[in-house]
């Protein structure tokens, strides 16, 4: 069964309350409301949310009342894997970035120029935004220490192993830059099309992070209407031009639009961003990196060598190879040598292996 997402709308204008419920209602939540801070912090305590909308004033009569702050400070400590909106009218700039820096807030909205697709795809991008830590990290977790802990295994080396990262979201490459960061990358982030490519034409990438969505908002929830020609494709179809491995992190989710997006851009995986996990990511990164090794180390044969590597794979000997090739068996063993040592491989199934690239 589907998990229920729930919304919790913290406004004490009746008007507002409705007005926001109806929309988070539309994108598909579950909404609890409060008026005040108390009501909000025991609606947190009760039931996790996925989105909060909170007013800075609660009080009717006080427009110097902040306890909107408050109750984002609880939606942090209470629910950390909700992201609240501050929607207000009587906000300053420098209130806002409070907000945001201090308090935690996802996004500021002002009541006085609300627009509700602006608001609906406010919530859109929550919906789609990366999973929070809530337990506990270690200091050094997040970054490649040169000096192994005592009794922990020493970090991953760096090789010269290079990801590209195309992500418009802060979080998100944030995210994905410490995941690559810890699996040896070297990586480097941009947010637009015109920088993604400007890199992948100038420097040599072993690997590409893509996001298919690099607008700063998306301007529609009817996702049946994407034009194949956004940017996010187009960079798929330079990586596989260039022979880049790609892996996709994207909100859509329909099946026939990703079965595409496998068999026209012959992409190496795709994650949906609503169900990411950090684990299985870490997996993919790891299956794919090994393709790409073995494809590379095939990629360094002769085309002798390579000859020799089909028929061994098909089973023969290293005479029934020589008669096929109409060499000498000892030839046979010179060619197995140098083809063990390119693909650093020791017995004749590592190197079969390999070719069916395992």
């Amino acid at each position: 069964m589907a998990q229920v997402l729930r919304a919790l709308v913290i406004e004490d204008d009746h008007s507002w309350q409705q007005i926001i419920s109806e929309i988070l209602s539309e994108c598909g939540l579950e909404v609890d409301l409060a008026s005040n801070l108390d009501e909000a912090v025991l609606a947190l305590k009760s039931k996790p949310h996925r989105v909060s909308v909170v007013d800075l004033s609660l009080s009717p009569n006080d427009h110097n009342n902040y306890d909107g702050l408050r109750v984002l400070d609880a939606v942090r400590r209470l629910d950390p894997n909700c992201r609240a909106i501050l929607l207000t009218g009587f906000a300053t700039v420098e209130l806002a970035v409070t907000a945001l820096t201090d308090y935690g807030a996802f996004t500021f909205l002002r009541k006085e120029s609300f627009h509700r697709s602006q608001f609906r795809d406010t919530v859109y991008r929550i919906l789609v935004s990366p999973p929070i830590i809530t337990t506990p990290v270690p200091a050094s977790a997040s970054t490649v220490s040169s000096t192994p802990v005592k009794g922990q295994p020493a970090p991953p080396k760096r090789s010269n192993e290079k990801a590209l990262v195309v992500e418009d979201d802060a979080g998100w490459r944030s995210i994905l830059e410490e995941l690559l960061s810890d699996a040896g990358f070297h990586v480097r982030t941009c947010a637009s099309f015109g920088d993604a490519f400007g890199y992948i034409r100038r420097e040599k990438f072993t690997l590409a992070v893509i996001d298919l969505f690099l607008q700063e908002a998306i301007n529609t929830w009817d996702k049946s209407t994407i034009d194949p020609k956004q940017d996010g494709y187009q960079l798929l179809a330079a990586t596989r031009a260039e022979g880049i491995p790609a892996i996709v992190v994207s909100g859509i989710t329909e099946p026939e639009e990703i079965q595409r997006i496998y068999s026209e851009y012959s992409i190496s995986a795709y994650i949906e961003k609503q169900a990411f996990d950090r684990a299985a990511f870490r997996r993919v990164l790891e299956e794919t990196k090994q393709k790409y090794q073995s494809l590379n180390e095939l990629g360094t044969l002769t085309d002798r060598e390579h000859e020799v590597l089909d028929l061994l794979a098909q089973g023969l000997t290293n005479k029934e190879i020589a008669e096929k090739l109409f060499i000498t068996t000892n030839t046979v063993k010179r060619h197995l040598k140098a083809i063990f040592e390119k693909l650093d491989v020791h017995t004749r199934s590592a190197a079969t292996a390999k070719v069916a690239g395992g």
